[in-house]
């Protein structure tokens, strides 16, 4: 059984949120650090890009949500613009993964599609071809590299960094959106995913996570030893997450 670093759950600004993903994903790649697993959720509220993404709409840098302005941030991986607010991102580093991306994608899917059937809820990847290119709103369609529920609506929207054999993979789950705010950053109404659970009420995020570390255990057949961050991980995060946003 293969030991996996996991890293407790992080409320941080979307700055630093991609600069860890970033700084993991080459530590892993140079050997210094294990597979990593990590859920996490973005405060202030943010809007993520993609890496390639050069088109968005102006009024986004005027965006704010409970008083706070939202952030807007270049993710490390491609897809689209992502809303940040009332999701639960996940992000798994690991080697040694299947040499085309689809494989990869299910393969790290896997432990998703298990961890949200054993919550009651079945998921399935979408159908959309390459016009998904031309929306700027990420979960405005659901391609074969995301998860659906059964009506068809995305629940799941991941995106990848892969060099060789080691990818980033890290994805978000609309658990308690707004739709007003969706509304103001995409001028469309929300395609929300109906959730029929009996304890929605309870804390989702918290059921989320464990049932997700749960599944992963299983599906990447790996001991996860829990390790936050260390002070020293931290000053160098902080460092890259300014280098990064200048």
């Amino acid at each position: 059984m293969q030991i996996w670093r996991y890293i407790p759950p992080l409320v941080a600004s979307g700055k630093l949120q991609m600069a860890l993903d970033t700084w993991l994903f080459e530590q892993h790649l140079q050997g210094k650090q294990p597979p990593i697993l990590r859920f996490y959720t973005w405060e202030p509220a943010a809007i993520s890009l993609g890496y390639h993404q050069r088109q968005w709409s102006d009024h986004w840098q005027d965006l704010t949500w409970q008083g706070q302005a939202i952030d807007l941030v270049r993710r490390p991986t491609g897809g689209r613009a992502v809303l940040h607010q009332g999701d639960l991102t996940y992000a798994v580093i690991m080697s040694g993964l299947p040499g085309k991306r689809m494989q990869a994608y299910q393969q790290i899917c896997e432990f998703l599609i298990q961890g949200w059937r054993s919550l009651g809820v079945d998921l399935h990847y979408g159908q959309a071809g390459r016009g998904y290119i031309h929306n700027p709103n990420c979960f405005g369609t659901a391609t074969t590299a995301d998860l659906v529920v059964a009506e068809g609506r995305k629940l799941i929207g991941s995106a990848q960094l892969r060099r060789g054999s080691t990818v980033l993979q890290h994805g978000s789950m609309r658990l308690a959106p707004d739709p007003v705010l969706f509304r103001q950053v995409f001028n469309v109404e929300p395609e929300l995913p109906q959730l029929s659970l009996p304890w929605l009420g309870e804390d989702l995020m918290v059921k989320a996570i464990t049932a997700l570390l749960q599944a992963a255990q299983s599906c990447f057949a790996a001991d996860f030893q829990e390790q936050p961050l260390s002070e020293s991980e931290w000053q160098v995060v902080n460092a890259l997450a300014i280098q990064l946003a200048s």
